[in-house]
């Protein structure tokens, strides 16, 4: 009996430090960072998390064993907390990280490594009936595990709103046909205060849907696959999927397009409005891209009139929709690289200002002029918009110190300069750091061609990760994952999309943001600074370390709790 309780003892102590007894290793990761096929096995099996109220925090689950495992499974469990309060396993949301084999690097990427890179996630459910998907081309689980690989789970755990603060214990469970469970030990701290339901940094990451749209058109003229059946369907999940990732929805078609009237005005219908205000409310909207007015005028100064009439019934939906944190924009004009569209910047940006709409003008370009002979762009723009390698602090800042607003964003930019470029290829970091680079320089937005979802250069997007490059092949340069941050659903079970580890961690930026917008309202933007800029000195200086920023996303928390326990305390009047 004594050699027996020793062997379950050993066992058990097995399970907690997340080896299971046949062999198979189980770990976690909580920081923002990418975990290879041939990473060696790790040693933390409990997850410890923050977050605030209203907030999705995550964690990765690694698994890796000497010897095939079959069926592999992991399983969500309830957290407790205080009071009896909980943090329903029904409400956490898994998925299976599914890898591309990437052997060229993206063509700036000097310390690239061939290998297996994970990025498209694989959910266990469907995203919005939450039905277990089965069947598919791919499925999450149940999963068979290679020998001599690690494979990895993603985990998001919801915080509501009205989640009580304090710690929060349970456990999830990774499970195999014929072998014991191994228990993974879960801490939350949920923090008490909340994030607002409509962030703070503005998005602009173009239509998933609308490219979708594109995508299967070409390839069911091709005869390759038919398209979704149901668009409307399609629709729906993209925009559940990006409000869920704090970035803005774009509406559907015809939401947004005003036909003109008999009296030669525009204007939106009530039916319209109120679609209009329940799409903002439930995908919790602050920026909508208006068309462009070139639709409707030909020339803004020979049609003046009918400008202003347009512009007009913008205002009036401004003004009936009743929300007022809602930037209105349009995108007048991508990348102006010569003098002729200098020009046409010039003409149509200040025809608009002069309006005094609430149709502010963004134009995809540098707070400086390219050329001095083409003249400068000042007086035409209400949002600049550089590339992260192209933006001059001193430029920007009397630009913001007019009332301008700057946001910024990657592209294909072919210099070797030190930005966080967005390639699957580059540490998950690149995708986080944004948001504390634009807060430090009170940039409000972030942009991203391509609506997420370019799948267009590439035969399979979840075989292949070269999205972009191939149109001249032979001389092509390698751009993996440009354009894309969301794979095709169908390959999973729907129509529709599904998220990657670069959207994950892009969220997880955007909710950072939210820390120091919260900082910079209670007016504590000065300190708020001094943890910021040890992290995020520029576009070309930042801490390339995961876990300095989750200490920093802590020391920020904290903070946030002082300042309004602070200001909910009565004065004594001493």
């Amino acid at each position: 009996m004594k050699g027996t309780g020793i062997r379950v003892i050993a066992a058990l102590m097995l399970v907690v430090c997340g080896r299971a007894p046949a062999g198979l290793d189980v770990w976690t990761v909580t920081e923002t960072k990418r975990v290879l096929r041939d990473a060696p096995a790790g040693r933390t099996a409990a997850a410890r998390l923050a977050a605030a109220r209203n907030e999705w925090e995550s964690f990765q689950v690694l698994v890796r064993s000497d010897a095939p495992v079959r069926g592999l499974n992991v399983e969500a469990g309830d957290l407790r907390g205080p009071g009896g309060a909980m943090l329903r396993a029904a409400d956490a949301r898994l998925f299976r990280q599914h890898a591309l084999h990437l052997t060229a690097g993206t063509h700036r990427n000097d310390t690239f490594r061939a290998g297996w890179y994970p990025d498209p996630l694989i959910p266990f459910r469907h995203p919005v009936t939450r039905r277990p998907l089965t069947g598919a081309r791919r499925t999450a689980v149940p999963f068979d595990l290679p020998a001599g690989q690690t494979r990895g789970f993603w985990v998001d755990i919801r915080v509501p709103a009205g989640a009580k603060p304090g710690e929060y214990r349970g456990a999830f469970r990774v499970t195999a046909a014929d072998r014991q469970a191994t228990e993974i030990p879960v801490t939350v701290t949920v923090w008490d205060f909340e994030l607002p339901r409509v962030s703070a940094l503005k998005t602009a990451l173009g239509s998933p849907a609308g490219r979708m749209r594109r995508y299967y058109s070409q390839r069911a003229k091709a005869g390759k696959e038919a398209e979704p059946a149901d668009w409307s369907a399609v629709e729906a999940q993209c925009a559940e999927m990006l409000s869920r990732h704090r970035v803005n929805a774009t509406p559907p078609p015809g939401m947004l397009s005003f036909p003109r009237r008999a009296d030669g005005g525009f204007r939106a219908t009530d039916e319209q409005i109120a679609a209009l205000r329940r799409f903002i409310d439930t995908r919790h909207v602050n920026a909508l891209a208006v068309p462009r007015p070139m639709g409707v005028v030909q020339d803004p100064d020979t049609e003046r009139d009918k400008l202003r009439a347009w512009l007009a019934s913008w205002d009036r939906l401004a003004a009936e929709l009743q929300r007022p944190g809602i930037v209105f924009y349009t995108y007048l004009k991508d990348e102006p690289n010569d003098e002729d569209a200098y020009r046409f910047v010039r003409k149509w940006g200040r025809a608009l200002r002069e309006a005094k709409s609430a149709v502010k003008v963004m134009v995809v370009e540098q707070t400086w002029s390219q050329k001095a002979d083409w003249g400068d762009l000042y007086g035409a723009v209400d949002i600049w918009c550089p590339l992260f390698c192209l933006f001059r602090p001193d430029s920007a800042a009397k630009r913001q110190a007019l009332g301008e607003t700057v946001w910024a964003y990657t592209a294909l930019c072919q210099g070797k300069e030190k930005t966080p470029w967005w390639h699957i290829d580059y540490p998950l970091l690149h995708y986080r750091v944004p948001a504390w680079i634009a807060w430090r320089y009170r940039i409000r937005g972030l942009l991203y061609w391509g609506g997420m979802s370019f799948w267009n250069q590439t035969a399979d997007p979840w075989t292949d990760g070269w999205t972009y490059g191939r149109r001249k092949e032979g001389k092509s340069l390698v751009f993996n994952g440009e354009g894309t941050l969301a794979y095709p659903g169908r390959a999973v079970g729907y129509d529709g999309m599904v998220p990657s580890l670069r959207l994950k961690a892009l969220r997880d930026g955007i909710e950072d943001y939210e820390y120091l917008a919260i900082l910079e309202r209670l007016g504590l933007q000065g300190p708020a600074e001094k943890t910021v800029l040890p992290l995020a000195a520029s576009w070309y200086e930042w801490q390339a370390d995961p876990a300095a920023y989750e200490k920093a996303r802590a020391a920020l928390a904290q903070r946030i709790v002082a300042a309004q326990s602070h200001a909910r305390t009565p004065s004594t009047g001493r």
